[in-house]
This record gives structure tokens, sequence and C-alpha cells, in this order.
């Protein structure tokens, strides 16, 4: 059996799921795969090629977690915990073109797989629905080890497509079905710097929050208006007060986002209108991770005008940001930016939305 998961983007709300606002992802073209079978042993043998790595453990002794992020055991012991049995191991292949650690979710999909996969494989298998495969992989990767991190990597890379997720006051998905052109993903080779990024995102935005809330009660990330944060001036400094900017203009461009792409878009005009006016939704998010959440890079910031230049609607950095990926809409001219971004020492992919995990075969 083959079952293979895509990678994602964030489209909307990078850096506001941990503050409790939401997020659009979309599944991107670029996928892992696990494929494999029962052994007439207890033995859990993962072959890691792209890697030069394997791993290994035994049914009885998966347990016990030999490292951190021990994702393999893990997933087995959520499954368990969730009324699956195991009286024959497995022994698979694993292969995948997800850049790694790069913000385009390699790890999550990969624990989607290998969740979808061995509850397959179980002494009673069975097929579990995308969101429940989704809330396994969050357990197994965030919640086994007390992790920092939200659950749109996982609801994002297991439903596929393009997805609106809440989580406060209570989980709530959504599949969104736009019609979309091709994107360009670019890998900048920088390596991120995801806690100096949450230092400032959530940690110092956390506190933002908590000094504006002391001195005015009603505030709220939620609901309060965006103009409303000249009357905190006086009490934030510049950088303090971009920052709560940024984070309400963000909160209010992804609902203009969600609402652009809840639209019919079959008509050719209606098309190019509502591609141009998503690429500069998405240009205006990134200027706020620049300018003021200050998750980008030189290197980065290149890549993205480059691409404006040759031809691109819009686009940002994505995922936890220091580094990583960056990914530019480009429903015409993608080989144009591409080769722009190339240019510029990026490594670029050209990309679709794509479905969620699936069996290959």
């Amino acid at each position: 059996m083959k079952i293979s998961t895509p990678g994602r983007i964030c489209l909307f709300g990078e850096h506001q799921d941990y503050l409790g606002l939401p997020t659009i992802a979309a599944a991107i073209s670029r996928r892992i795969s696990i494929e494999g079978g029962h052994r007439p042993d207890e033995q859990i043998i993962i072959h890691l090629p792209d890697l030069l790595q394997q791993e290994s453990f035994t049914l009885s002794n998966a347990s016990v977690y030999v490292k951190d992020r021990d994702y393999f055991r893990s997933t087995l012991n959520v499954l368990r915990r969730r009324g699956f049995f195991f009286s024959r191991g497995v022994e698979c292949e694993v292969h995948g073109n997800i850049p790694i650690n790069s913000g385009t979710s390699s790890s999550s999909a990969l624990i989607v797989s290998w969740a979808n996969f061995l509850a397959r494989h179980a002494d009673n298998p069975a097929v579990i629905s995308a969101k429940e495969l989704g809330e396994i992989a969050n357990e197994a990767e965030v919640l086994e080890f007390g992790e920092p991190g939200g659950m749109m990597d996982h609801y994002s890379t297991a439903i596929g497509h393009v997805i609106y997720l809440e989580s406060t006051p209570a989980i709530y998905v959504e599949a969104l079905t736009p019609t979309l052109g091709t994107f360009v993903l670019g890998d900048s080779q920088q390596p991120k710097d995801t806690l100096g990024i949450l230092a400032r995102c959530r940690f110092g935005m956390e506190a933002i929050i908590q000094k504006v809330k002391a001195f005015d009660p009603s505030f709220s990330i939620f609901h309060t208006p965006y103009l409303q944060v000249s009357d905190y001036s006086s009490l934030l400094s510049a950088d303090e007060l971009g920052l709560l900017k940024a984070n309400l203009e963000d909160r209010d461009l992804l609902m203009e986002g969600k609402k652009l792409l809840q639209q019919d878009s079959q008509s050719g005009k209606e098309t190019i209108d509502i591609d141009a006016t998503f690429g500069q939704l998405l240009y205006r998010h990134f200027t706020n991770l620049r300018d003021h959440k200050q998750t980008s890079t030189d290197k980065i910031n290149r890549m993205v005008e480059a691409s404006m230049k040759a031809g691109a609607l819009g686009g940002k950095i994505n995922g936890s940001g220091g580094g990583g990926c960056m990914f530019m809409y480009a429903p015409t001219g993608a080989e144009e930016v591409a080769e722009a971004i190339r240019r510029e020492g990026g490594i670029p992919y050209i990309i679709t939305v794509d479905e969620g995990t699936k069996p290959e075969q």
C-alpha cells in the first residue's frame, strides 16, 4: 500500500493561530509518500533513502521515546490510545519532494501519511476521516511532546485543497473551493529561526495584548477595529504599535481573503479580477510580516520583489520565518517567476493546490 500527503502553504493568518485567530492554508502539489506492508514479526522498519537513514523499533518497545520528536513511535501510541491494535509489524519506505525544514509542513505531511498508513495496517483496520487524521497528527507531533504549535499544518495536509481554520472558541474547519492558478514556491535555503521569531511574534505580541487590556479592558484581538489602535499610541513604543497594527490588519486581510476565495470565479474577466485582488492581499500580508513581524530576510525580500517584476501578482514568506520558503501567485508566467527566484539564489518549484492525504494504489 502507498499513502501520500501534501505539504502546505499558509495563505493568510501567518503568526496568528497561536493568538487564537483563524488561518487559511492550501495544500500543495509536493508530497510525502509511504509505501510498504506487513512483516511476519513485530518489527517496525522505516527506510528513509532520501535522508540516507533508517529507523526501526518493535511493537513492544514503541511506548518508550528514545529521542526528541520521536514521531514514528508517538503516532503509533496515539493510534493505540484511540483503540487500534497491532500484533504484526510493518516495513515501508518513505519518499518525498517537499522542501525539508522550510516551512512547508514536511513533518506534518509525514506524520499524516504514517497515521493513515498504520490505521490501514492495524489488526482492526479502518479508513479514518481526513479531519481525524489531522487531529491524530497534531496529537503525535505537538501534544505528545508538549511543543508549541497550532493545528493548521495537520488539518491542511490531511484535508487538502484550501481550508479556513478557527481554533477559538472551538475547532472549526471549513473547506473552501476557489479556482486558483499556479504558484511558485521558492526555497531560500536559509535555515529557519523559529525560536527567535516566536519570541517576537508570539510572546512579544502576547505582552502587548496584556499591556493594552490593562489600559483598556474592552480591547479584543478578535473584534477591536484597526483604526482604534491609535488610541494606544501613548501606551506603546513605535515598534509595539507597529506589531499590534500588523496583527489587526492581517486579521482583517484574512477575512477579505476568505470572502474573495468563496466567490464564484468562472467567467474569464472575473477570474482575472479575483486573481489580481488575491495577489494584492497576499503582498499586503507580506509587508506586515516583513516590516513589523520581521519574519523575512534580505534574500527572501529580493526573491519576492524579483518575482513581482517578473509578473507575479503577489506572494509572501511562508511558515515561521527567518529563512525557509516564500511563494508567489503566478497564474500566468510561472516559468519567468521561477527564473527570477533562481537568479536570486533560491530553488523554485512550480506548484498548484492539491488533494489531501490519500492511497495511491
